[in-house]
């Protein structure tokens, strides 16, 4: 008779996994509630205690970790050693072990968990029982959560699971307890700083089409234990599947829109915003963002961070939309936009922010850079207006331009005025050429930048840049200083009548 070690917390299925196993003359061998639950049920157990003839010890700290139990599970059947180990020491094998762990990671997600309640959560003998058995999966079945506990009865039934589907389950299992590890270093690091040795974990949340290129596979990963990733509680109402870049772009826009207070629209283009609006309504935002530039805008992702009425509905629908995500939709403006199929229509009711203490990862040849995420205002208090008179409006217009620029790709420069983006220059290797650029997209769609304002994510190395951004009409300057050649930058400025604002911090984005 073959034999089946049970012992989880999570007791769904658990039941019917063990008469599927009784009816297949396995015996049932299972430890503390595990076992109480079985006998409950009718179903034939052997308590644990009666293979180790020893009970629990330590207040449960101590249940499974005996000889009687690993050997049992480590003996290669195939190693004549090993078989006359067990016979030696009376010791029978072990052919399945179904175990699942204390729930470590939603314990510690309680903001009132105590320390002693979260250091008893961390689980031992489960995950010694798990690696045990998926080292030895030519000869032992390992389980850890209930989606599989049908598969593996099907295997059974048709003679035997297969070499493959073990080998997946004891990497699910190794996967499984690498994560556990994981969050259990991660709380115990937690205000300690960067830890010398990283191990993030991440959950495959969605299956993609391709990558950035239709050769490419592709999926997204949401990062365990993040507590808002890119599509958590949000809900997808209209269109084809979502793909690596539509994602990508969704995420540059929603870490700007997440910055924006007033009524917002973020439009973004491979990854750099290319029409930002705030305004009364959300209505005149979009307005703004779309009029910004409307060429760029063809085919972007569109984020709003107030629930799109009936009436933008009508306006929505007039423009080229891969993603469209919003806190809310009126019924009439589903009705209309679900007309074109190829939008993506993206539902997230809930206002978020952007959560400071989450790392951003960025994967590099071999290995991954990581730093804390660069988000939230920029004091005040820290900002100095070297020359020129900052009226109300233009701090405004100052404040909101460095909040663009902050989420563009550098070398990056924003041109607004008003609560609206009139000209971005992002990616470029020299500033000056970002500025130019700023300029000439903002004149090829109309706009005048007679009083306009302009923000550059780092300093101006030289004074070109501004005077071209003089020349063009631009009134006020927000960088963040530190050049050598500071003065002479704002005295360019100063002798135009036009205002800067130093905010003594850079804003690369790359």
């Amino acid at each position: 008779m073959r034999r089946a070690l049970l012992s989880v917390y999570d007791k769904t299925g658990i039941a019917a996994f063990a008469r599927g196993l009784c009816s297949l003359d396995f015996e049932i061998v299972a430890s503390g509630g595990t076992a109480q639950l079985l006998a409950d049920e009718g179903i034939p157990v052997t308590p644990l205690e009666e293979l180790t003839g020893f009970a629990e010890m330590l207040g449960h700290r101590v249940v499974t970790l005996h000889p009687a139990i690993h050997g049992g599970i480590l003996a290669r059947r195939s190693v004549p050693e090993d078989v006359a180990d067990l016979e030696m020491h009376g010791i029978e094998p072990i052919d399945l072990v179904c175990v699942n762990l204390y729930p470590f990671e939603q314990t510690v997600a309680r903001f009132d968990v105590e320390w002693d309640e979260a250091i008893e959560k961390i689980d031992i003998g489960g995950p010694a029982l798990l690696r045990a058995a998926a080292k030895n999966h030519a000869d032992v079945i390992p389980v850890c959560r209930p989606a599989d506990y049908d598969r593996v009865l099907a295997g059974l039934r048709e003679g035997g699971v297969s070499v493959e589907t073990r080998r997946e389950l004891a990497a699910r299992v190794f996967a499984t307890t690498a994560a556990y590890d994981s969050s259990v270093t991660q709380w115990l690091s937690r205000g300690l700083g960067f830890p010398e040795t990283l191990v993030p974990v991440l959950d495959r949340a969605l299956d993609l089409s391709y990558g950035e290129n239709p050769h490419q596979q592709a999926a997204y990963y949401a990062q365990r234990g993040a507590r808002t990733h890119l599509l958590s509680r949000v809900e997808q109402i209209h269109g084809k599947p979502l793909s690596f870049n539509n994602l990508n772009d969704l995420s540059a826009a929603r870490l700007l829109s997440l910055e924006l207070d007033r009524p917002a629209c973020v439009i973004v283009k491979h990854a750099n915003p290319c029409g930002v609006g705030v305004a009364d309504t959300i209505e005149e935002a979009y307005a703004k963002a779309l009029a910004g530039d409307p060429v760029s805008a063809f085919g972007g992702v569109v984020v709003l961070t107030r629930p799109v009425s009936a009436a933008l509905g009508e306006r929505l629908v007039e423009q080229f939309i891969e993603v469209l995500f919003a806190p809310g939709y009126d019924t009439a403006a589903v009705d209309v936009l679900v007309q074109k199929p190829g939008v993506r229509i993206l539902y997230d009711g809930e206002r978020r922010t952007a959560d400071p203490s989450e790392w951003d990862l960025k994967r590099v040849l071999g290995g991954m850079l990581v730093q804390e995420r660069d988000c939230g205002p920029d004091p005040l208090d820290a900002m100095e207006v070297v020359c020129g008179e900052v009226a109300p409006a233009t701090w405004d217009d100052l404040l909101f331009a460095w909040t663009v620029v902050k989420h563009t790709l550098s070398n990056a420069i924003v041109i607004a005025r008003d609560g609206q983006t009139l000209g971005v220059g992002a990616g470029q290797m020299s500033r000056v050429d970002a500025v130019r650029i700023a300029v000439e997209k903002a004149r090829e769609h109309g706009h005048s930048l007679d009083g306009a304002v302009l923000a550059s994510d780092a300093f101006f190395p030289f004074a070109d840049g501004p005077g071209i951004a003089l020349d063009a009409g631009i009134r006020a300057f927000i960088q963040p200083g530190g050049s050598k050649r500071d003065d002479e930058v704002a005295a360019v400025a100063r002798d135009a009548g036009a205002a800067m604002v130093l905010t003594g911090r850079r804003h690369f984005r790359h």
